[in-house]
């Protein structure tokens, strides 16, 4: 994928990287609420949801590339208007019913405010993707003032992740232009990790009751 030269928006990205303390704060915030989840969920049920979790800022040149696709002209306004995942984190789990235990989580906690759901486990992309997409708002409380800040996150199984990590490199390489055989190939690879995914959930499943069996007897 060609480079995009910043030469244009070079003051704007100065002023930009003032805001980057909020988003990285806002990483953190979120970041260390999901850990506390997931040692209070093990402590209480003896099993953790989440497998670990991976977090990024969005890169300058991906911030004017979606900029420029959305027709809009590239401000530090436009930034906090426009683009929602300027600030990202993954959440990795090992089976699908751990991505609903951890959206139910996220949504009970007082100080954070969903704004926008993409529910891709329900309705997945024309390319077979699938995840749990959301976009809250996580208060960071400077000197002298409190700051809603934005942070996408992203749920999925280890499974789901894996075809995502491998689509994006190859989508990477063909610039969003893969060929029509890749891409259906892609997606019937998406329908072998869904069954995957359904076939892990049964084994746990069984293991589970197999070992309360063992307790009543």
């Amino acid at each position: 994928m060609a480079k995009i030269e910043l030469p244009d928006v070079k003051d704007i990205f100065l002023e930009y990287r003032k805001m980057q303390l909020l988003y990285q704060s806002a990483l953190k915030e979120i970041g260390t609420k999901l850990e506390i989840l997931n040692d209070e969920f093990k402590f209480v049920h003896k099993y953790n949801p989440i497998e670990h979790i991976e977090s990024r800022m969005k890169s300058e040149e991906s911030i004017v590339r979606k900029l420029m696709k959305k027709g809009q002209d590239i401000t530090v306004e436009n930034i906090e208007r426009y683009i929602d995942d300027v600030a990202g984190i993954r959440v990795i789990c090992s089976f699908t019913p751990d991505i609903y235990r951890i959206v139910d989580m996220i949504s009970n906690q007082d100080d954070i405010e969903v704004v926008k759901i993409k529910d891709y486990m329900v309705n997945p992309k024309p390319s077979g993707y699938r995840s749990y997409h959301m976009i809250v708002k996580v208060p960071i409380f400077l000197s002298d003032t409190v700051v809603p800040t934005r942070v996408e996150i992203q749920i999925r199984t280890v499974a789901m992740d894996f075809w995502a990590s491998l689509e994006h490199k190859i989508y990477y390489k063909y610039d969003g232009h893969a060929p029509e055989y890749i891409r259906s190939e892609l997606r019937e690879c998406a329908e072998m990790i869904s069954y995957l995914d359904s076939k892990m959930l049964a084994i746990n499943e069984e293991i589970h009751s197999l070992k309360q069996e063992d307790m009543r007897r």
